[in-house]
């Protein structure tokens, strides 16, 4: 299933982007503000819908659900991903295609930075509507797209490691760059979707829509991340199937 651009620019990345898992922003933010949001997973089916490196997916194990199964379509980052099982057994199974006879597995869909690779709205359509087929009656999305309120300024999120610009900020379907200034990293193309827009798509599906939520600290966050809370790049939606 080819629903994004992301399979050749995520191929190379796979250190790079488990790496990313250490910065402030993700590590004290991101990170638990998921945790949280999912709340007790013991013994659910879960997928892990762009899984990358695997990251989330081997959390969401040691969180203790029944089952985890990790998705992706760049070969680089699933390869990271199975080394890192193969290192350290989890019983984590990860995929590249996504079977017919996987309909209605799962209890649990997580997907973190995914809507944005959906380079046009019937893409973006077609993915929620796979994730919903996967779905079993009553089952839970959380997904965290692009912040459809990111501040457009793109030097704003520079003391977090990257920038985000547009030449069209804040139109659907425009392209969103996302660089590393610091870093040699190559950069990230995705695309921006209005609130509108991901409701539409998620409606569609028979999604129902229970929060859009932005990520929050735990504790006592760094002085200079109070910015990034006042202007995530992210958020945090929460979706039933009806």
């Amino acid at each position: 299933m080819e629903t994004s651009n992301q399979h050749s620019q995520f191929d190379s990345l796979p250190v790079f982007y488990e790496d990313m898992f250490n910065w402030p922003f993700r590590k004290d933010i991101e990170v638990p503000s998921v945790l949280a949001s999912l709340g007790d997973i013991s013994s659910l089916n879960v997928l892990d819908f762009g899984c990358g490196t695997g990251y989330y997916a081997r959390l969401l194990s040691q969180q203790g659900a029944g089952r985890v199964v990790g998705f992706d379509v760049a070969g680089g980052m699933l390869e990271y991903a199975r080394e890192r099982e193969r290192e350290n057994p989890a019983g984590i199974e990860y995929i590249s295609k996504i079977p017919l006879t996987m309909n209605k597995k799962f209890d649990l869909i997580l997907a973190v930075y995914v809507l944005p690779y959906a380079t046009n709205y019937e893409l973006l359509q077609d993915m929620v509507s796979t994730m919903a087929r996967l779905l079993s009656p009553g089952g839970r999305l959380l997904t965290l797209p692009l912040n459809p309120e990111y501040n457009a300024r793109s030097e704003y999120y520079e003391p977090y490691g990257f920038q985000l610009s547009s030449e069209t900020p804040y139109q659907d379907g425009s392209e969103v760059r996302l660089r590393f200034p610091q870093r040699s990293a190559a950069d990230i193309c995705a695309s921006y979707w209005s609130r509108a827009a991901i409701d539409r798509a998620l409606t569609h599906s028979n999604f129902e829509v229970t929060s859009w939520r932005n990520p929050q600290a735990f504790g006592n966050p760094a002085e200079n991340l109070h910015a990034y809370l006042a202007h995530p790049h992210t958020v945090l939606v929460d979706c039933q199937l009806r």
